[in-house]
């Protein structure tokens, strides 16, 4: 696609990097300059459906807007808008998606993208590697030198996932069961899990979880004590984390083999939530594990906002050639806690 004849610090891509737990919106002009930029609550179809997803969007986008002086009542406030989204996962889902996002006529041209695709974008400066998501959930994306793609759908247990926030956090919340009854190994969780919730014990937690009146959608929010645990010596919680490392191993490697890269110098993002946890082992864990599939990989965790990485994937559309500058007005991620992306 041609440049159009659009003015240097004119608004060229609307970017948006919609994880399950928060939606970043930016502005971005053509000569890369970031002109506005927001954070709201999640925009998912599948975490709060279509109709409530599109109202928060379209929230954000005038909001955007306005603090970059654009009227989005008046039409499109950019050529394109890349909109980098959680759910995104097969061709009908984005076809949905598309036609939905249309429909808010923020921007002339509208491409849905999985939002594994912008942190890849965001962390890998020739466009191509793999990346490994690791927020409230786990998901992966490999795009070869050639624009080949691989990923995974990425939809829970019945596709086969397992890690992210929620899931150290089950395992975790598991393993403190385990222990108080005896099935299971002595662990420090057994203390600190029922702990952050309240609970005098692990099966007081059970309890509050059966009645539901402790959500356990709220289990996630145990990622971290699980990183306590593993900082001070647990075994237990040591392996939980040393099982991620194992699941994103395999992400990586089954990507790079499919894609041809594992004789590649490959750049390895890791983006996400936890990704942000300072417990060296796991990443001492999947740097090995990912060196034994693709011994030239260089890993490195993102540090730059995904959302980055939608804005460049608007410029390559647009056949821009720019950085983008000014992103200390992004907002900045949140510390650790297990979830998020």
């Amino acid at each position: 696609m041609t440049t159009p004849a659009l003015h240097p610090t004119a608004p060229a891509v609307l970017a948006v990097d919609g994880g399950n737990s928060k939606a970043d919106v930016c502005l971005i002009a053509a000569d890369g300059r970031l002109l506005s930029s927001v954070r709201g609550p999640t925009v998912s179809h599948q975490a709060v459906g279509m109709e409530e997803g599109m109202r928060r969007l379209d929230e954000l986008l005038r909001q955007v807007a306005r603090e970059a002086g654009q009227d989005a009542e008046r039409g499109p406030v950019a050529p394109i808008g890349v909109y980098a989204l959680a759910g995104a996962d097969y061709p009908d889902d984005v076809r949905r998606l598309e036609a939905a996002i249309g429909g808010l006529g923020a921007t002339e041209r509208t491409v849905v993208v999985n939002d594994c695709l912008a942190a890849l974008r965001a962390g890998a400066p020739r466009g191509w590697g793999i990346a490994l998501i690791c927020g409230e959930g786990v998901n992966a994306v490999g795009v070869a030198p050639d624009g080949r793609s691989s990923g995974f759908p990425a939809l829970g247990e019945i596709s086969g996932d397992w890690g992210g926030g929620y899931g150290i956090g089950m395992t975790g919340h598991i393993a403190a069961v385990r222990a108080e009854d005896g099935r299971g190994a002595p662990t420090t969780l057994e203390t600190l899990v029922p702990r952050h919730f309240g609970c005098p014990s692990p099966a007081a937690l059970v309890a509050e979880l059966y009645a539901d009146r402790i959500s356990a959608d709220r289990l996630g929010e145990l990622a971290p004590i699980v990183f306590e645990a593993a900082y001070g010596g647990d075994d237990v919680a040591h392996a939980i984390v040393a099982r991620l490392a194992d699941e994103l191993t395999a992400m990586a490697g089954a990507l790079a083999r499919r894609l041809d890269l594992v004789d590649l110098e490959v750049d390895v993002v890791l983006s996400g939530g936890v990704f942000r946890t300072g417990y060296t082992p796991l990443f001492d864990l999947l740097q090995a594990g990912v060196h034994r599939t693709v011994p030239a990989a260089r890993i490195a965790r993102l540090t730059v906002p995904p959302v980055l990485g939608a804005g460049l994937l608007g410029l390559d559309r647009l056949g821009i050639t720019a950085s983008i500058t000014g992103t200390t007005e992004i907002p900045s991620a949140a510390s650790f806690a297990g979830t998020g992306t």
